[in-house]
């Protein structure tokens, strides 16, 4: 019982530190321009999901995205019956990380919106949900002859989650001979979402975990967005920010399994390179 109690927790506390850091860089760059640029709030997400990483993966191996999880019960790395707690404590978790940026940050978004002409819960307001949710386009690239179609967006989120569980797969599998030691992995989980984002970004915001999107979401519903932040100014939000990461999750760790382990575990020298992960505790 603690255990599962400790992955539990871990999965909540290292969910609420990746989305509150990488939340909080959004807020600080729309509101302050804090944060020049786009590769430097891709940056501070990178460094958020990093941070998570070390400081939780004792406690629950750390997945702290849905999308992972899923890729770890088709991969047979976790248990089944662990899926769903997991994705209720990374839910949790992203929800407190909105309503703690919320609260922080409330009187400065009330004053952007008022100096700005912005009535919350209109269309513009997408200005300021998306502190909180992902939308597609990007709302803060001035660009209107720029659009992206709902399949699209769609695309880049499953592809981008895809990419993301795959570099997690390699970097802890004990068959590929090639990946950095265990004590660094984190840190090049963390470079993987900054290349992504600094990619993606100006696309979809670049969502990619299910427990970032939604979390914040229903904040940000509650906080007077309504529609705006459910289902968004253009819909849509289940299939892109929920759905398609979901389904990218699962095609990696089928690849993975299916095709990548196989011909890794063919080219080892010793079966003791092809250490299973273990599952996670009971």
């Amino acid at each position: 019982m603690r255990e599962q109690v400790a992955v539990f927790f871990g999965e909540f506390m290292g969910t609420f530190l990746l989305v509150f850091i990488g939340t909080s860089s959004v807020a600080v760059a729309v509101l302050f321009n804090a944060l020049v640029g786009l590769m430097q709030v891709a940056a501070v997400w990178g460094l958020g999901v990093t941070l998570a990483i070390y400081a939780t993966r004792h406690l629950s191996c750390a997945h702290l995205n849905p999308a992972v999880s899923l890729g770890m019960v088709l991969t047979k790395r976790m248990r089944p019956r662990l899926l769903l707690p997991y994705w209720a404590s990374q839910l949790l978790g992203g929800m407190t990380a909105g309503a703690m940026v919320f609260v922080l940050f409330h009187s400065s978004i009330a004053g952007y919106e008022v100096s700005n002409g912005i009535v919350r819960g209109s269309p513009e307001s997408v200005r300021t949900a998306m502190l909180f949710g992902e939308y597609f386009p990007n709302p803060a690239i001035p660009a209107p002859w720029f659009e992206v179609t709902l399949g699209t967006a769609m695309l880049v989120e499953g592809l981008g989650t895809f990419i993301l569980v795959t570099m997690i797969f390699l970097l802890t599998e004990g068959c590929n001979v090639g990946r950095p030691s265990d004590g660094l992995a984190p840190l090049f989980i963390g470079g993987t979402v900054s290349v992504l984002i600094a990619i993606t970004g100006p696309l979809t915001q670049t969502g990619i975990n299910p427990a970032r999107d939604f979390g914040p979401r229903i904040i940000a519903f509650v906080a007077g967005w309504g529609s705006v932040a459910i289902p968004g100014v253009k819909g849509g939000f289940f299939l892109v920010y929920i759905a398609a990461p979901l389904l990218g999750g699962a095609l990696a760790a089928a690849c993975f399994r299916f095709v990548v382990a196989p011909l890794m575990s063919a080219r080892a020298s010793s079966s003791a390179t092809c250490a299973c992960q273990s599952v996670q505790p009971e």
